[in-house]
């Protein structure tokens, strides 16, 4: 089954959230993700208000910067958060726009190797496991949760180039593609998690962000969304229109492998609340399951 999602993006007022969370949940929409995007709003904070304001909605975290947390750090909210909400969290983590590393001095010379290794502990952690590593970049000595979540959320990784790609597929247990990936692009990312995976016979989760838009002024919303972006061109990388024109484009990515298809509304979204719905009633209806 292909899940559907939404994300609320920072770009929205962190006091929409609430409305939007609510609206979600009882459209019965699947999945709702959020960004930690430097200078926006917290992940982890905007995650558990929202499990706090709704029944059934999954909640996904997507992504969070790792040279911004000590690993021990991000270990305990993720705990807290999945302890309180067991089996309705998910996690996303990654290397970090570098010019935002930069600007609170959080750069390293190496993003792979830190990824690598704060995704080596953090798994260990919420696994309850007592971690001691003298890494590069992640040092732990004697380090174990007292609290580990009951239902251990699954830890993605957000990933573009094929260096992140094969990492996430070795060292994760899904990956995050941005939007701005095509079918074709999914396709591709598979084949570079598959060789990271190598032998592995476990699930690796493909969650897929897409542009999407809806309404009178759906096109051009997303053609400025896009243009501001730098995209040459908006084919297969983004859909506006109404359900059966955007449920397509799930559905193309649905074939080149994705698991989940969260839609990216535009930072001026008009009705968020509507978008959701949108998404649960009139789009899933047409996204086979």
């Amino acid at each position: 089954m292909t899940a559907l999602g939404m994300i609320f993006r920072p770009q929205f007022p962190p006091e929409r959230l609430r409305a939007v969370a609510r609206a979600a949940d009882e459209a019965g929409l699947e999945e709702l993700w959020l960004w930690e995007d430097c200078f926006l709003e917290s992940g982890v904070a905007s995650a558990a208000a929202a499990l706090a304001w709704t029944e059934r909605l999954h909640v996904g975290i997507g992504i969070l910067p790792v040279p911004l947390r000590n690993v021990a750090l991000t270990a305990m909210e993720t705990a807290t958060v999945a302890r309180m909400f067991p089996g309705r969290l998910t996690l996303g983590v990654g290397h970090g726009v570098q010019e935002w590393m930069g600007q609170v001095g959080a750069r390293v010379e190496s993003p792979l190797t830190l990824l690598r290794e704060h995704l080596t502990a953090l798994r260990a952690l919420l696994r309850g496991e007592r971690v001691t590593v003298r890494g590069r970049y992640v040092t732990l000595e004697e380090v174990a949760l007292d609290w580990p979540p009951t239902a251990v959320p699954a830890v993605l990784a957000g990933a573009t180039g094929p260096r992140t790609l094969r990492l996430s597929g070795e060292a994760a247990e899904g990956t995050i593609l941005t939007a701005g990936t095509s079918p074709e692009g999914v396709r591709r990312a598979r084949r570079l998690i598959d060789e990271g995976r190598g032998a592995s016979t476990g699930a690796h989760r493909l969650v897929v962000y897409f542009h999407a838009a809806t309404g009178p002024d759906a096109a051009a919303r997303l053609r400025a969304e896009l243009s501001a972006e730098g995209y040459p061109s908006a084919l297969d990388v983004s859909a506006a229109g109404d359900a059966e024109t955007i449920a397509e484009a799930v559905r193309r990515l649905a074939d080149a492998g994705a698991d989940a298809v969260i839609l990216q509304p535009t930072p001026d979204e008009p009705d968020p609340e509507g978008f959701a719905r949108f998404i649960a009633e009139e789009v899933r209806p047409r996204v086979p399951a």
